[in-house]
């Protein structure tokens, strides 16, 4: 193989390995069944809906959509075109607890009496106080409807549809005046960060091997 087809090969192979370094870690969701018990006005009823989370970035945070795959509770009587407004809790674990509200559009076309009520997708904007692996979970399902409120308790301990590995704006997990001898925390991003610096390394050291095949190549030539 001449000098060149291996310099080409090692700048190739040198850049590839910078860019999977550098990819962000994967979010994992999956579609959890949520079993809400819900407080109507006109009693208590019951629905299971398989419920999906998912994640965009959004500057320093991420923007989070909650989607229900059935219907849940319903009404005895129909409910107009934007007559029912509906909101949510996603309860957030791990590294950073908390929750997020989530809301969503009126409907869109009139609820005929007595059928399950179609939630529309929910969103709402998430901004990570720490850093580390986070989880996302469905929580209590609020419906708004000819002044009423209809209020949806998940009964079966549903697991996460969601996990993601986030960094905090800052990472402000370490103390600024380095108080009690901590040494500064990093998040994920921040090892890609230096494996991204690794990967560069393995470029120069590529592009070094380059210019000494050339210039055996050249000695080789003078000869």
């Amino acid at each position: 193989m001449s000098y060149q087809k291996r310099t080409a090969l090692a700048l190739a192979s040198a850049l590839a390995g910078t860019v999977v370094l550098m990819a962000a870690p994967a979010a994992h969701a999956t579609v959890v069944d949520v079993d809400y018990k819900c407080k109507t006005p006109i009693g208590d009823k019951s629905a299971v809906s398989p419920i999906d989370i998912k994640s965009v970035k959004s500057g320093g945070g991420y923007r989070l959509t909650m989607s229900f795959q059935k219907g849940v509770s319903s009404s005895p009587v129909e409910l107009g075109k934007g007559a029912m407004n509906p909101s949510a809790v996603i309860k957030v674990g791990g590294a950073d607890p908390g929750q997020v509200q989530v809301s969503g559009p009126p409907n869109s076309a009139a609820i005929p009496a007595n059928t399950p009520i179609k939630i529309s997708d929910l969103s709402g904007t998430y901004t990570p106080k720490k850093s580390g692996k986070v989880d996302f979970t469905a929580g209590v399902l609020t419906i708004k409807a000819l002044g009423t409120t209809t209020t949806c308790t998940p009964s079966n301990n549903p697991g996460p549809s969601l996990q993601l590995d986030v960094t905090a704006a800052g990472n402000p997990q370490s103390t600024p005046d380095g108080g009690g001898g901590q040494l500064p925390k990093t998040g994920p991003l921040d090892s890609a960060v230096a494996l991204g610096t690794l990967g560069g390394t393995v470029l120069l050291t590529g592009a070094a091997g380059v210019l000494w095949l050339t210039r055996r190549g050249q000695g080789a030539a003078a000869r």
